[in-house]
């Protein structure tokens, strides 16, 4: 099977086209008549989705996911499990679902950079990126005043390296109590809606089932 575009997203890190990729050519596939799950890349496929933010999408293409190949695919069910943490609104227990697995090659850079860490020694070190830009948008919008120690287990930080980064945004701290005040700035984010794709979606789960 031919993954060549796949790969070569992937090597020049254009994540944002993943689950698109993946998708045209599950169905592709599928249209052929081509076996293909033993040897699809499904948590590639799905931590796509998630790299988007249409855990929808995840969690449609997670539930056609026959059981077998998730109990052979120890991968897959971790990266579901960061999809589970998001569909449930559990912001801070998405750093513990990354946290918890020990990523491939493949997946290793997709993670990082959804995650704004990066990977060293199986450790992560604080590098401002995708996910923790929107946790920081999230606490902008939702709070006047917060905690350190709730800022840094929502943005997945040391009390020390949160209260930095919000710092630097343009918040303040109360140097009488361990609460900083947010700054509010108008936040712009694009509404990505694209009905297609879950019709496809449906075509892949409709050619899966007749």
């Amino acid at each position: 099977m031919d993954f060549s575009v796949l790969n070569e997203a992937l090597a020049s890190k254009s994540f944002d086209k993943v689950a698109d990729i993946c998708d045209a050519l599950m169905l592709q596939v599928v249209a052929e008549g081509v076996p293909f799950r033993d040897e699809w890349p499904f948590a590639v496929h799905l931590l796509g989705h998630i790299y988007v933010d249409d855990v929808n999408s995840a969690r449609f293409l997670w539930k056609s996911i026959p059981a077998t190949i998730k109990e052979s695919q120890p991968e897959l069910v971790a990266a579901w499990k960061i999809g589970q943490k998001l569909w449930t609104r559990d912001y801070a227990g998405v750093y513990e679902a990354i946290r918890g697995f020990d990523w491939t090659q493949q997946t290793r850079v997709l993670v990082a950079a959804f995650s704004g860490k990066a990977f060293s020694n199986h450790n992560f070190r604080c590098n401002s990126k995708l996910y923790t830009k929107r946790m920081f948008e999230l606490l902008q919008s939702a709070y006047s005043t917060i905690s350190i120690q709730d800022a840094a287990q929502f943005l997945g930080m040391s009390e020390e390296d949160a209260t930095n980064y919000v710092l630097r945004q343009g918040w303040t701290v109360d140097p009488t109590s361990p609460m900083l005040t947010v700054t509010k700035q108008a936040i712009v984010k694009e509404q990505k809606l694209d009905p297609g794709k879950l019709q496809r979606l449906t075509e892949y789960v409709f050619h899966l089932e007749h």
